[in-house]
């Protein structure tokens, strides 16, 4: 076993102890909670039939690929920074797997102790049997509710619920939904935990991250102290013996075993030897109020504070991404098929093809003028144009010019597109294509 320096006895505990289960528990609710409600709220979430993401409630298009590339190097860079400071402690607080495979031990136990108490009278055989059923039920259940959440980040949530309703096996939503069920129950039925030390990349990925500045759950017992209680063991999910290594690739930093330590070790008059710290030999989690808040958090090298840049670096490029966005894109582009058309009382003509797209959630209008062209007149069906919530619009229009314009072969202007209720301008610059003097038309 590793030797390291002597525990600082001075400096108290972070959580008293008992408290570190139930604020583990807590946040289990809470990220179960956000789980639930990020695609309901379209704070995360890919709408794959309509070819949208939606992310902190801003809807992107496909063809919004710089600002989804943004979203999605954040999303890594923020898994890549916990991981290399705080190491698994994501696989420990914020899980689904972690969290859905301790709820479903936690549902096992219970129901096996209420069958115990209220069949005590039945033979073994016949309790486990009913304790084999129930359990399987719940987890079937549960399963049902989980599977329709995670493809609600993938199809939109009402229109899976009307797939659930019908028991659709046809079309890919339903049958998207129905192999998710299944696998959510084999998995929490009979894997649970370990798909986390099997299949599971993430523990892969803690263990090339970490270094000697990573918090780490560690067991420190220079005096050798340890009353082989072996608590630490009995309490531990994943089955392991924190003593051996603090890099076992099983460990899941929930300091359930330092809590145990810090229950037992004090009723014999002795220091908890199992506790969070910064690295093998690194300082205890709390220590050294003297350096700066930065490193107090864990930023204690030039690795992590590059780390944080590059992540500042992609949220500064999101937020400004995202501010620059208009709601209702608008793109004009020439019908240059044909360079320009003699009208009947023999004006000059271009045509011109009006994209819209409204990305906001609201109705919105767009209203359309030429600026810059003398003597032009914009021929458009309906100005302002409608366009619904999330729809598109395509149209099709002149601009044209008296046969006595005064006008060179190729005269520049612009459009400007008024975007109603956001008041959002939008000016695009164009062309105006005429007949040379003297050419016949």
């Amino acid at each position: 076993m590793p030797t390291a320096a002597p525990v600082n006895q001075s400096l108290p505990p972070i959580l008293k102890s008992g408290n570190r289960h139930t604020l583990r528990k807590r946040i289990h609710l809470l990220c179960f909670l956000i789980f639930c409600a990020l695609p309901f709220f379209n704070v995360m979430r890919f709408d794959i039939p309509r070819q949208r993401f939606y992310f902190a409630g801003v809807q992107l298009w496909i063809n919004e690929f710089g600002i989804v590339f943004f979203s999605m190097m954040f999303l890594l860079f923020i898994v890549v920074g916990l991981s290399m400071v705080y190491g698994r402690v994501y696989c420990g607080y914020a899980c689904p797997q972690m969290i859905f495979s301790e709820a479903a031990n936690a549902a096992e136990e219970k129901l096996r102790k209420w069958v115990t108490k209220k069949f005590i009278s039945w033979p073994v055989k016949r309790r486990n049997l009913l304790h084999g059923v129930l359990v399987y039920s719940v987890i079937g259940l549960a399963s049902v509710g989980l599977a329709f959440v995670f493809i609600s980040y993938f199809v939109e949530p009402r229109d899976l619920l009307g797939r659930l309703a019908h028991f659709d096996l046809i079309t890919a939503g339903g049958v998207a939904g129905a192999v998710t069920t299944l696998f959510t129950f084999l998995d929490f039925a009979f894997v649970r935990q370990r798909f986390c030390t099997t299949l599971c990349p993430y523990g892969y990925l803690q263990g090339m991250l970490a270094d000697k500045n990573t918090l780490l759950v560690q067991y420190r017992d220079p005096d050798h102290l340890c009353i082989e209680c072996k608590k630490c063991v009995r309490v531990c999910h994943m089955g392991i013996d924190i003593r051996k290594s603090p890099y076992q690739m099983e460990c899941i930093h929930c300091g359930e075993c330092i809590e145990a330590c810090e229950e037992i070790m004090p009723r014999r008059g002795l220091p908890p030897v199992v506790e969070y710290a910064w690295g093998t030999e690194g300082a205890k989690l709390g220590a050294q109020p003297e350096r700066s808040f930065l490193y107090r958090l864990g930023i204690r090298d030039a690795k992590r504070r590059a780390v944080m840049g590059v992540l500042f670096f992609y949220a500064s490029g999101l937020a400004v991404a995202l501010s620059m966005r208009h709601p209702v894109m608008v793109r004009i582009s020439p019908e240059r098929a044909t360079l320009y058309a003699t009208t009947a009382s023999g004006g000059v003509a271009n045509r011109f093809r009006l994209n819209l797209a409204n990305r906001s959630g609201e109705k919105a209008f767009v209203t359309l003028r030429a600026d810059g062209l003398a003597a032009g007149t914009l021929r458009l069906a309906a100005n302002p144009v409608p366009v619904d919530a999330g729809g598109s619009k395509v149209a099709y229009f002149t601009v044209e010019v008296a046969a006595d314009a005064n006008l060179p072969a190729v005269s520049h202007f612009q459009f400007v597109a008024e975007t109603q209720p956001s008041g959002v301008h939008d000016e695009i610059p164009m062309t105006f294509l005429m007949p040379q003097k003297g050419s016949k038309q």
